[in-house]
């Protein structure tokens, strides 16, 4: 397993022509966010064409749902429409690398479900946020920026693919729950932090799990603060797939792990790194208190 626990975003190996200027370029203004709120399992969409595909990561096989971006929300061929539709119904490589790596983290003994409370961030599919049910935890919920996308998707897939590993695997005690609304404003309908961004006494989620998430410079900040909002103290992980760079929207691991590096609060470990060629490089990090 490839580590580097101690990560410097500016080392003297890559100097100054990386040409990331465009880093720090303004976003436009996007539209008020929706309210958040919890989405119950029962508001499973049942007007929108739900199919799945079997879906082999390594060893494990998955079920992946397939719902029409133009049946849900009007927009033909489109991955994202920031803060209107940010993706939730595409299958994103990050999922299927986090997937890996948390399987290969459990092989090699550096990581276990069995009884802890898992938040998966930026859902979608939930494969990660599955796998870990499937695991033992006690709880898995998952959040979207679109209530649409856990009515539609999200809530389809986790049945299809519990209802599918019911036989071998025993899943009926993890408390499942779904939460829609933005990085901001979801910690309000989140059961395991206060509004004032204190852990209650329940302890906070001890493991977060999130990929393709950080590709919005804007939206980074909130993430984070609300990752440190949720993240139980002091052994809770947070488990960050993601591009090294989003071209063209800016975001990316290297300028999430600067914004960390200087606040201080948690450490970055290289988990695993993908440089297949089928797109930019891909990285999986594990984030935890110092």
């Amino acid at each position: 397993m490839a580590t580097n626990p101690t990560f410097q975003l500016f080392s003297s190996s890559q100097g100054s022509g990386l040409g990331l200027g465009f880093l720090d370029s303004p976003e436009p203004a996007l539209p008020p966010p929706p309210p958040p709120v919890e989405v119950l399992s029962s508001e499973v969409s049942s007007s929108t064409d739900f199919e799945v595909d079997k879906l082999t990561i390594g060893e494990i096989t998955l079920l992946k749902g397939r719902v029409s971006t133009k049946e849900v929300f009007g927009l033909p061929n489109s991955d994202l429409v920031p803060g209107v539709y940010e993706g939730g119904l595409k299958l994103w490589e990050g999922s299927i690398d986090l997937v890996k790596a948390l399987e290969k983290e459990s092989q090699t003994g550096n990581l276990s479900f069995s009884g802890k409370r898992v938040l998966e961030l930026g859902c979608g599919h939930a494969l990660p946020g599955i796998y870990a049910c499937l695991k033992g935890s006690d709880a898995v919920h998952f959040q979207d920026f679109n209530a649409e996308v856990l009515r539609c998707l999200t809530i389809p897939n986790l049945n299809a693919n519990l209802s599918e590993k019911s036989s071998s695997v025993s899943v009926s005690e993890t408390e499942v729950r779904f939460y829609a609304g933005e990085w901001s404003e979801v910690h309000q309908v989140l059961p395991l932090v206060n509004s004032d961004g204190e852990t209650n006494k329940k302890g906070g989620y001890d493991i977060i799990l999130m990929a393709e998430t950080i590709y919005s410079i804007s939206a980074q900040k909130s993430q984070y603060e609300l990752i440190k909002r949720c993240l139980a103290y002091p052994d809770g992980a947070v488990y960050m797939a993601a591009k090294k760079y989003y071209f063209g929207v800016g975001g990316g691991t290297r300028q999430f792990l600067s914004m960390i590096e200087k606040d201080g609060a948690l450490a970055s470990t290289l988990v695993s790194q993908v440089t297949d060629g089928s797109s930019n490089v891909r990285e999986v990090w594990k984030l935890s208190y110092k």
